[in-house]
């Protein structure tokens, strides 16, 4: 009998340590998504326990439920990709980016809440998150065509496959319009990409048009004296993406003399966000050659540890002297 009691306590004593000791968060760059669009999570492990974790090891380490805010669960369609076995040491924290939109079955705009749960397979225990909270919205349809797929090279002439270019404007704060791009079959209820495109000012009307391969052209005002022209293709990849200055006529799109789009007035301005990428000059290429300062973009779905006491970085595991 002492012998139960005394590990009913140990058990009641470990259980309200263990959050202290290893934390789960979940946090998020956005609390607003568009249907279909990626619903990007980071889980922020800290170890505080003094001992070194090791996880990964299982397809169910880390695990996820979703739910409406009436308290619905929302079904999951299929497993989050976690695997990947990593050692997580005391005073560090273990960073896991992911996008829960193609393994869950949102249902359309509501109020939803996430939690984030580890399992820790030596302790016989799991560890969960506070909820992080986030919203689908509609958002506000300005434009859309249907638009027929260009058959592959080796194919036969078949019925072409109908899809459908969206033009969506969202206000997630007050003031700050976006524009995105959602390509969807031709009734809309298969969506096949959800994409950003920009800042939109309030006042400004975006020029869509469609060339003979059936790839987005697009022209619209981002800002007060600049122009984005961006060109998606039928799978909504971007493959161009060029600034025009505003300079004594206003950026149009227009067919040349053989029926090819093109941008008519404007000064263009080349920027780093360009795609593809403005040519290098010999001296961009002698400073891009000699800096030691480069910073590569954080990659989704991927671990990463960090110090405590440092703020998050790159994907990239740091050591920490005790």
């Amino acid at each position: 009998m002492k012998k139960l009691v005394l590990w009913l306590l140990m058990s009641m004593s470990l259980t309200g340590v263990l959050p202290a000791q290893v934390r789960v968060e979940v946090v998020q760059d956005q609390e607003q998504f568009l249907p279909g669009e990626a619903i990007r999570i980071v889980v922020r492990i800290t170890n505080r326990s003094g001992q070194t974790l090791h996880l990964g090891d299982q397809p169910d380490w880390l695990t996820f439920t979703v739910e409406t805010k009436s308290g619905q669960v929302v079904s999951q369609t299929g497993y989050v990709p976690v695997e990947g076995e990593f050692s997580l040491e005391s005073s560090k924290v273990a960073i896991k980016r992911l996008n829960l939109e193609p393994y869950f079955a949102f249902s359309g705009p509501d109020r939803y809440q996430v939690v984030a749960i580890v399992k820790i397979k030596t302790w016989d225990r799991e560890i969960s998150s506070q909820p992080k909270f986030f919203t689908i919205n509609e958002g506000a349809r300005l434009w859309q065509q249907d638009f027929g797929l260009p058959p592959a090279p080796d194919s036969t002439n078949s019925t072409p496959e109908i899809r459908k270019y969206i033009l969506q404007q969202v206000n997630y704060t007050r003031g700050a319009l976006r524009l995105y791009l959602r390509v969807t079959d031709a009734e809309g209820n298969h969506v096949y990409r959800v994409v950003p495109i920009g800042p939109l000012l309030s006042f400004s009307k975006p020029e869509p048009q469609l060339d003979a391969a059936s790839k987005l052209h697009l022209m619209f005002q981002s800002g007060p004296s600049s122009c984005t022209y961006v060109v998606f293709n039928p799978d909504g990849d971007l493959v161009l993406r060029q600034t025009y200055d505003i300079a004594g006529t206003r950026p149009r799109l227009r067919l040349d003399d053989e029926g090819k789009i093109v941008v008519h007035g404007g000064a263009r301005r080349e920027v780093s966000t360009d795609i593809p990428p403005p040519k290098l000059t010999d001296s961009d290429d002698e400073t891009e050659n000699t800096s030691t300062n480069q910073v590569a973009d954080p990659k989704p779905d991927t671990t990463a540890t960090e110090k405590l006491d440092k703020p998050d970085k790159a994907d990239k595991p740091e050591e920490k002297k005790p």
